[in-house]
């Protein structure tokens, strides 16, 4: 079983310029992402796909590969996830190189580690899912939800579960949205990154955290000061 690790890391980022390669408490934020994949033993080869040389130097350094750059059709602000693992896996296949399944992980993970990544393979191939994925639990029943009605106030969303126990409510979970295991066949034949089949692989709230924002990018060195006594 062949793997690839994808980290897709292009060069525009308008909320935070230069987000990508942007210090992060000492080194470039793509930098943990590339640890991460190294450090957990599943891959036969860690690539960053994007557009900027500068990205790619950076990314060489610590240890990934870059063995083309990205197109410009993939570069855009509306271009998915999809559309990036498709042309990398395309152009490995030009290059007589076939994988069995690739992992995308996004480039700003700094709390992601290689035994994470190398737990959720093992779900991988113990379940054979079509893609395997980190999820949060809702810290509240979404069956508690509450909506704003057209007067103004607030109405049960689901009022069958108004008076439900908490502790009797289904779990429901959420894309952490730090990686993505999928199988090679079933993405392109599906045309998407979550495909029918997925597994979840549930991780501490901890160690999530989306980067969006500079007051996000604060929160996250703070969180990261506090977990690793830097």
């Amino acid at each position: 079983m062949s793997c690839v690790a994808i980290i897709p890391a292009r060069g525009g980022s308008k909320r935070i310029p230069r987000k990508n390669i942007k210090d992060f408490m000492g080194k470039p934020m793509i930098a943990y992402a590339i640890e991460a994949a190294l450090t957990s033993g599943v891959f036969d080869e860690v690539m960053v796909s994007t557009d900027d040389m500068e990205i790619a130097e950076i990314a060489r350094k610590y240890g990934a590969k870059v063995p083309f750059m990205r197109s410009e059709r993939t570069s855009n602000d509306h271009a998915v996830t999809f559309d990036v693992l498709e042309e990398v896996i395309e152009n490995y296949q030009k290059n007589g190189v076939t994988f069995d399944a690739c992992t995308c992980i996004y480039p700003c993970v700094p709390f992601l580690s290689g035994d994470i990544l190398a737990d959720a393979y093992k779900i991988y191939l113990e379940t054979q899912a079509s893609t395997v994925m980190p999820v949060l639990r809702f810290e509240c029943p979404v069956q508690r939800a509450f909506r704003v009605n057209e007067e103004g106030f607030l109405a049960w969303r689901e009022p069958q579960y108004a008076l439900t126990r908490t502790q009797d409510l289904e779990a429901s979970y959420h894309d952490a949205g730090m990686f993505y295991i999928i199988n090679v066949h079933d993405m392109l034949t599906e045309r998407l990154v979550i495909c029918k089949n997925a597994a979840p692989i549930e991780i501490p709230r901890k160690v999530a955290q989306d980067i969006d924002t500079l007051a996000d990018w604060e929160e996250s060195e703070l969180k990261y000061k506090i977990l690793f006594n830097k």
